[in-house]
């Protein structure tokens, strides 16, 4: 700057102070400014009034700001003059001015009636004269210059010749300054180092850039010209426009995100849910496609999208159908079945009801999981099975929170997107083996999914939304109800799922098993068959289960074999006999638990319950000579077992007059209780009575009443107390062969409720004291070589 204007200004006083929007320029260079504020133009009266044209020139940090004060201007702007001041038609006012060299405002002295300011005037640092590097500089910021402008403007051949020969190199980097493409930011971080070396540094890396994105433009170009002809021109500008989006990368995303918007729209949102669905894909627009965040935003959005709010697909009321499809597919289970058809019933009557939470609970193998696609079939619902075995991590069933990365929502939300409907038939499979550690109690997190007063709103951690659950049909299968928390038990209707009598089971093999192991191997029904005399062998012989999925391997095992006989075009039996099991199956692998008589004193037989269905047990009681008092337990019995043993025993002690026993004989006679089978654990009190009347029998030699077995807990009264699984242990009697029970008065409602096919060949005796055991079990007649016990 001349210092003719230098003397122009008045430091003290300041002077008129122009704020721009989203506008800069560097001296030297003329530019146009449009004014339209009213501030604005009272300053450029002003100043053309004062006649020196002089005037600062500062760029606005927000372009939403009208009236901006000292804070809202970047703090280096230009001194500036105008040279020359027009009018336009729509009364607005058009100055061209030049910059003449950087200044800094120190503060605004005047608001009105136009921003007035003090400045200072910065000076450039300038390299030494023999700076090599710096005369570098300015040449190649020529050449770049010269390269952005042909290929942005397309300048005439004069011109860039005129530019070519200049020797202005200010004027042509400053030029470079103004028509480079870079952020406000950045253009006035420029402005404001005084390093002139270091500002062409800043510059270079401003026109390198423009030069590579000039490159990749032209590099599209190349790709796409080619010689066209009319009808080629639509393929052309298609292909142009994709190669530009594979360049650029922006437009892909574009789409994917107008695609979640079409598709948000047709979702059955609620007025809550579409708000918060809106906010998260307005986060996402405002992101970077290159940040990380962009992906794992746009993969939440989209698990959002997958799942099927409010949609149900249509339940078939059809009372009929829906029981002969469940009778078709599984034998007996009434109770269940009953079950499923009432709810069916009052979806009938009602329209709308919340499903309920069936808990079916029952020995191995007896087709609790499988029912559960039978009743999605009957109900014309979609069916998923969610396996809980080994489950320890409670954001396996709630999600993950989405700061951790590869998060996922829970298994809940997982199946209901596979499922593609919101009231689904879903399967919680070994819902008794959920584990827990320091990761979480899943069993816990499950109180929310089957609540139906809370699963209206289940919260998942990744979804951060709530999703109603109600609707959804929740089965939950589990073998014992021991292992599962109370808090869970009270929120699930519980069935039990006995287990089979033989005869059942072979009509469940011939209808389903075996049918079924013929289509998978690929042999025609009329080709081979298993008659129920054999299949009665193979259930006894083969196999030892409440359930069938044993029975169902070994039939599997058969037709292997049948299957590689057809292959050989060897011989094999069309109808399995009994004699060819052997062949098939190898050696017999259990032998039939079979009442053993009452020629021995102190053996009674119970029945007891297990993890694969009931069972008969025989307690055996031997005396022997000694000091007395001496009471010995073996078979690997459980703490509960032992106390029932120790309580039979003292009650005999107690009541030994009644029972024609000495009391000196306890003195001299030790006792040793024994269960056979030691290497199973037992326990329970549900041996109790049998202790007391085996006792009973050993001190009195007396002989049980054959064909009997009992089971029932005693007090130290001699009260007989109720035990559970009663269907359980009648079918093991009547595997054994035994003709009369024993049982509590009080378990009469539990044998009320079991059809009377499992019954049938039975006597039961209910008592609520031991004495009537007693009386029941004991014959007047006394063993063969009874011991003289006194």
């Amino acid at each position: 700057m001349s210092d003719k204007i230098a003397n122009k200004i008045d430091f003290e006083q300041g002077i008129g102070i122009l704020s721009l929007k989203n506008m800069l320029f560097f001296p030297g260079v003329p530019t146009p400014i449009n004014i339209s504020r009213t501030k604005s133009s009272k300053l450029i009266q002003a100043v053309q009034k004062k006649g020196d044209g002089i005037l600062g020139v500062f760029c606005q940090k927000d372009t939403k700001e009208d009236d901006p004060s000292f804070g809202d201007l970047y703090p280096v702007g230009l001194l500036a003059q105008i040279v020359n001041v027009a009018k336009e038609e729509n009364d607005s006012t058009t100055i061209l001015i030049v910059g003449e060299k950087r200044i800094r405002l120190e503060e605004i002295t005047a608001e009105e009636p136009f921003l007035k300011g003090k400045i200072s005037l910065l000076e450039d640092i300038l390299p030494a004269k023999s700076d090599k590097e710096f005369r570098e500089q300015q040449q190649a910021i020529k050449e770049k210059m010269l390269r952005v402008l042909v290929a942005k403007i397309g300048l005439p051949d004069f011109v860039l010749e005129s530019l070519r020969k200049s020797k202005d190199d200010n004027h042509i980097a400053n030029l470079a300054f103004t028509t480079v493409d870079a952020s406000l930011e950045k253009k006035q971080e420029i402005l404001a180092t005084d390093d002139l070396k270091e500002r062409y540094n800043l510059l270079l890396q401003l026109l390198d850039r423009d030069i590579q994105l000039l490159e990749i433009k032209e590099s599209i170009r190349q790709k796409t010209r080619v010689e066209i002809d009319q009808q080629q021109r639509e393929y052309f500008l298609q292909q142009e426009m994709k190669n530009i989006q594979e360049a650029l990368g922006g437009n892909i995303h574009e789409m994917e995100i107008k695609e979640m918007k079409e598709k948000a729209a047709k979702m059955n949102f609620t007025t809550e849910q579409r708000a918060f669905f809106d906010k998260e894909l307005q986060k996402l627009e405002r992101l970077h496609p290159h940040s990380p965040d962009y992906s794992t935003q746009t993969e939440y959005l989209q698990n959002i999208l997958s799942l099927p709010w409010s949609y149900y697909t249509k339940d078939n009321f059809n009372l009929v159908r829906a029981k002969k499809i469940l009778d078709k597919d599984h034998f007996g289970m009434e109770k269940v079945k009953d079950r499923i058809l009432e709810h069916l019933a009052i979806l009938k009557l009602k329209g709308d009801m919340k499903s309920p939470i069936i808990c079916l609970y029952g020995p191995p193998g007896v087709g609790k999981t499988s029912l559960g696609k039978s009743i999605a079939e009957a109900l014309g619902r979609k069916y998923i099975r969610m396996s809980l075995g080994g489950l320890h991590d409670e954001a396996e069933i709630r999600g993950h929170r989405r700061t951790y990365i590869g998060a996922l929502p829970g298994r809940i939300i997982q199946s209901i997107q596979k499922a593609g409907s919101s009231n689904p038939v879903v399967i919680l499979d070994e819902i008794d083996k959920v584990g827990h550690d320091y990761k979480g109690d899943p069993a816990a997190a499950l109180l929310e999914v089957l609540d139906p007063e809370q699963n209206v709103a289940f919260h998942d951690n990744y979804l951060d939304m709530d999703f109603d659950l109600s609707k959804i049909l929740f089965i939950a299968t589990a073998n014992t109800t021991a292992s599962i928390s109370q808090p869970l038990l009270d929120r699930m209707e519980l069935i039990p799922v006995s287990g089979y009598l033989t005869e059942e089971k072979v009509e469940i093999a011939k209808k389903h098993l075996l049918p079924t192991q013929l289509e998978n191997h690929g042999i025609p029904k009329n080709k081979f068959d298993i008659p129920k005399k054999t299949m009665e062998v193979i259930i006894e012989s083969y196999t030892r289960e409440s359930g069938v999925r044993e029975l169902n391997k070994k039939i599997a095992k058969i037709v292997r074999k049948i299957a590689r006989a057809i292959a050989e075009e060897a011989e094999y039996p069309t109808k399995l006999g009994v004699k060819d099991l052997y062949n098939y199956l190898g050696v017999i692998e259990y032998t039939k638990d079979k009442y053993q008589g009452n020629d021995y004193a102190g053996v009674v037989t119970g029945l007891a319950w297990t993890a694969v269905g009931g069972e008969i047990l025989f307690i055996e009681i031997s005396l022997s000579k000694g000091k007395g008092g001496k009471l010995t337990l073996t078979g690997n019995l459980g703490d509960v077992m032992k106390e029932s043993a120790t309580l039979a025993l003292e009650y005999i002690k107690s009541h030994a007059a009644q029972l024609g026993i000495s009391d000196e004989v306890f003195e001299k006679w030790n006792v040793h209780i024994h269960v056979p089978e030691g290497a199973i654990p037992k326990d329970g009190p549900s041996a109790g009575i049998t202790m007391t009347t085996a006792l009973a029998s050993a001190f009195t030699q007396r002989k049980v009443k054959p064909n009997l077995a009992m089971t029932g807990e005693m007090t130290l009264r001699g009260k007989v107390l109720p035990v559970g699984g009663i269907k359980e242990k009648i079918l093991a009697a009547k595997r054994a062969g035994i003709k009369e029970i024993i049982l509590s008065k009080e378990n009469l409602r539990n044998i009320e409720e079991i059809n009377t096919l499992y019954l049938e060949g039975l006597q039961f005796h209910y008592v609520t004291d031991i004495q009537e055991v007693l009386e029941i079990a004991l014959l007047k007649e006394k063993v063969k070589n009874a011991l003289e016990i006194q």
